[in-house]
């Protein structure tokens, strides 16, 4: 059964308040269509929120692009992804990562030996658990000894893993429910993620993960650096030698010596997609070609240099677009 296409929104900064938060589910919800993704908030922290906005009556899908593994035991990760998918009524991505070496070696040493293998453990144990089993397991310095969840009515949560790499690929193949990308150039996610994830499922026995892939865009207007804005929204990675790697690997010369020159090159590549809407929502079903099935529209760069009204703007102007072209 093939997956439906959904073009969803990032709420693209850490959340200090939730009233900033609002304007991004509203619009999800106005929608009727999609849902509101958020990566690891340490301010207010991220299942938080979503509990927060659907208390507050927008009762929308939510995921988490990604929440980073090290902080919180697998047992406790289902029991809040279970809770944010009961208090939505809706299904729920609980999408997680390792995060860099540097945030591994400061809060979990033993993670980082091999982040690979002990967050494909994480994501086994939280999917086993929130399916009423008792896993025997250890990720890292998380030991699960047979230790279930009670019983609870819910929606059904996906269990999702942040993928960069091959071999983080592979591992999604074989232990995730949705494979989540971010920054990849369209063929590198099709040629190399999407190839070795759907290799390494077979090999399992198992259905491929879906792919949901976050996507910096920006609308073409008068007077907007979208270098600046690309810059601003990916700078940090772009100085990080995990996500310089994985873009070389994908055709783009970026260096993390040169960030700027970084930016450059996914604008000029379109891995930074910009244009006018229907421009950018030509792109947009561009990726769903190349076999993303849920498209992660974040306007960060928009939103950190000119404000989330310019960032709201330029998201309701793509999304329109998106569900134009869609009719057509």
């Amino acid at each position: 059964m093939t997956s439906p296409q959904v073009t969803s929104v990032m709420f693209p900064v850490q959340a200090s308040d939730i009233g900033a938060a609002v304007p991004f589910a509203r619009l999800v919800q106005q929608r009727g269509s999609g849902r509101m993704w958020m990566g690891q908030s340490l301010r207010l922290e991220t299942h938080h929120v979503f509990a927060a906005l659907a208390g507050m009556g927008l009762r929308i899908p939510f995921g988490s692009s990604v929440v980073l593994s090290p902080l919180q035991h697998p047992y406790q990760a289902a029991v809040a992804a279970r809770s944010v998918a009961a208090l939505s009524g809706h299904p729920y991505v609980a999408g997680f990562g390792p995060g860099s070496s540097e945030f591994q070696n400061s809060v979990s040493p033993a993670t980082s030996t091999s982040p690979v293998s002990t967050v494909r453990k994480y994501v086994s144990t939280v999917r086993a658990l929130l399916d009423g089993e008792h896993p025997h397991s250890t990720a890292g310095t998380f030991t699960n000894d047979g230790a279930g969840l009670t019983e609870f009515s819910h929606p059904r949560v996906e269990v999702g893993l942040g993928v960069l790499r091959p071999a983080m690929a592979r591992a999604a193949g074989r232990a995730a429910d949705v494979a989540i990308t971010w920054l990849a150039p369209p063929a590198y996610l099709r040629d190399t993620l999407i190839a070795e994830m759907s290799a390494s499922a077979q090999a399992a026995g198992r259905t491929p993960p879906r792919v949901a892939s976050v996507i910096h865009v920006a609308v073409a207007r008068p007077g907007r650096d979208l270098v600046q804005a690309a810059y601003t929204a990916v700078g940090p990675h772009l100085a990080s030698q995990h996500y310089t790697d994985m873009l070389r690997q994908g055709g783009i010369p970026a260096d993390p010596a040169e960030p700027l020159q970084g930016a450059e090159q996914l604008v000029k590549a379109g891995v930074f997609i910009s244009g006018s809407p229907q421009e950018i929502a030509a792109q947009l079903a561009d990726l769903h070609r190349h076999g993303v099935h849920e498209i992660i529209l974040n306007v960060c760069g928009v939103c950190l240099t000119e404000g989330p009204g310019a960032a709201l703007r330029d998201l309701t102007a793509i999304l329109a677009a998106v569900d134009e072209a869609a009719h057509v």
